[in-house]
């Protein structure tokens, strides 16, 4: 890709996180008194939502952890690294323990981490590099995974509220595309295009992740 076209991808990515942070926080604003409610799995809605959370704190951390070199090379090689981690049970407790950082009030807590983390982003240029779980990235590589994450959570706790669950177009486009190229890279392209196409179902438990 030209220099152009990376230029523009990420003040896309950059807009669609904007977007979908905002998109977290509105939905979260009418948790109410709920948050003791069933969120998602194991998880309540407090835990869920700070799971959610975690899509903005780790931006922060893992900046603040400069890598030195990319260990890995794509926002697909992210999720197949880290593959056997968030199937453990560390991912759920850190979710709970999250969700108990947000104190009496997540929505203030939230919107205080948003007012640190997005004006952090805003500033980047994309070829920052930082040090995730997985290794060294870049941030234009790793960004698009933060933005999955809260689309993904944020209807999950829509779901789990009873209320619409449809992100905006930006983030959604996103996190769409990166279906389609987790799809293609795992060999279950078909799979999901008969499935999304009504020609079949998808198999019990079927995930890309």
């Amino acid at each position: 890709m030209d220099r152009d076209g990376a230029a523009n991808d990420w003040e896309r990515t950059k807009k669609a996180f904007v977007e979908a942070t905002r998109w977290y926080q509105e939905v979260l604003a009418q948790v109410g008194d709920r948050w003791s409610d069933p969120g998602l799995g194991e998880w309540d809605v407090r835990a869920l939502a700070g799971h959610t959370s975690r899509s903005l704190l780790t931006v922060e951390t893992y900046l603040g952890q400069p890598a030195g070199a990319v260990d890995v090379a794509s926002t697909v090689d992210y999720y197949a690294a880290t593959r056997q981690i968030a199937a453990g049970p560390a991912v759920a407790q850190r979710g709970r323990d999250a969700g108990q950082a947000l104190g009496e009030d997540p929505v203030a807590a939230v919107a205080q981490i948003a007012s640190r983390v997005l004006p952090l982003v805003a500033g980047l240029g994309g070829t920052e590099l930082l040090t995730t779980v997985a290794g060294g990235m870049r941030i234009s590589d790793y960004l698009p995974t933060r933005v999955f994450e809260l689309v993904v959570h944020t209807a999950d706790l829509a779901v789990a509220l009873g209320i619409p669950a449809e992100p905006p177009p930006g983030p959604a486009a996103l996190a769409l595309g990166l279906v389609s190229d987790l799809a293609i890279a795992g060999g279950h392209a078909s799979t999901v295009l008969l499935a999304t196409t009504g020609r079949t179902g998808l198999p019990t438990a079927f995930t890309l992740l």
